[in-house]
């Protein structure tokens, strides 16, 4: 089992995938192809996937029973003594709103958002 999903990805990929996979939901794919043509398929995506990303999902024969790759995404895999994990990466602290003086209180609100 093959599960391969684009976020923000061209349509042409999308309809190149739709050759060997079937489309379930906008952008998940998910079929039965062979290593090679799997292979194949994700070295398209990586090429054509443009400024979108991708995943790819597949069955294999270790603990979890499956393996996946990314493609530009923010969360990495990253192996953990023999499973592979999702590592996410650390919310940045939004910079705390700074007061200048002299301005009015209404325009304070309208300036950072608190309306």
């Amino acid at each position: 089992m093959t599960v391969i999903v684009l976020t923000r990805c061209p349509v042409g990929l999308r309809g190149f995938l739709t050759r060997w996979l079937l489309e379930i939901s906008p952008g998940v794919f998910i079929g039965g192809p062979s290593a090679r043509i799997r292979e194949a398929l994700w070295a398209e995506v990586k090429e054509y996937a443009g400024n979108g990303r991708a995943l790819l999902a597949y069955n294999t024969d270790n603990e979890q029973g499956f393996t996946f790759e990314t493609y530009d995404h923010k969360w990495l895999p990253v192996d953990h003594e023999g499973l592979t994990l999702i590592r996410r990466p650390h919310a940045q602290p939004a910079p705390p709103a700074v007061d200048r003086p002299g301005w009015s209180k209404a325009s304070k609100r309208r300036r950072f958002g608190n309306r």
